[in-house]
């Protein structure tokens, strides 16, 4: 399994059996994006929450590619309502796909789609595929909870924002990582906009001085996981 960051929270992953998921695909209103919407492919786009900078470039795309979108059920109602396919899921249940298992976790913000309609709740999500799992956060911030997400699951990878301002900023997220546990954590949400500037390599030292391990990706950048 291959993960690819785009930047800001936008992230694709691609299955051992070539399945492709996009999640949160902000990308040509996206300043520090590398790719624009019309170079990304998609069988299944997961939305964590309908906020312009999440929601994103998802209709675009879909109407080239004709994925499934994953995503709270209000927000699956929305896609499906402008004529997508969707699965309808919510928050404490899980779903299994072709390409692995889906489950979606609280997140404290909030959502609404770009022209103000209701979105239902904000949420996180856990992805198990290819023997790998992976817990994207989506924008949020600290919670208690997050201690029973990491003892309830195994996480290999967390993707959580580091940006402050809307979500967690630095000192929350090292906590974060605490409470979840993850084999390696990897920041997301920041330098979009100048209201979330932080610096990825503050965050990964004070990670390492605690012990733990964190990955700073370059815009673009895929690795195997």
């Amino acid at each position: 399994m291959k993960l690819r960051y785009f930047s800001h929270s936008a992230f694709q992953i691609t299955t051992s059996h070539n399945k492709t998921i996009l999640i949160d695909p902000f990308l040509d209103n996206n300043p520090t994006s590398p790719v624009k919407s019309d170079e990304v492919q998609a069988d299944y786009i997961i939305i964590t929450h309908a906020h312009g900078d999440h929601f994103g470039d998802s209709i675009k795309i879909a109407k080239r590619t004709k994925p499934v979108f994953i995503c709270v059920d209000e927000l699956a109602n929305y896609f499906i309502s402008k004529g997508f396919n969707a699965h309808n899921m919510h928050i404490g249940g899980s779903w299994n796909f072709d390409f692995g298992k889906v489950k979606f976790t609280i997140a404290h913000h909030g959502s609404a789609t770009p022209e103000s309609t209701y979105a239902g709740n904000p949420a996180g999500v856990i992805i198990n595929a290819d023997g790998k799992s992976v817990y994207h956060t989506g924008d949020t911030g600290l919670f208690y909870d997050m201690k029973l997400i990491g003892e309830m699951n195994s996480i290999d990878y967390m993707l959580l924002p580091i940006g402050d301002n809307y979500t967690m900023g630095i000192t929350d997220a090292v906590k974060a990582v605490e409470l979840v546990n993850p084999k390696i954590a990897i920041p997301m949400h920041y330098n979009t906009f100048p209201v979330i500037q932080a610096d990825p390599h503050v965050f990964q030292k004070t990670l390492e001085k605690h012990g733990r391990s964190c990955m700073v990706l370059e815009y673009g950048q895929e690795i195997e996981l």
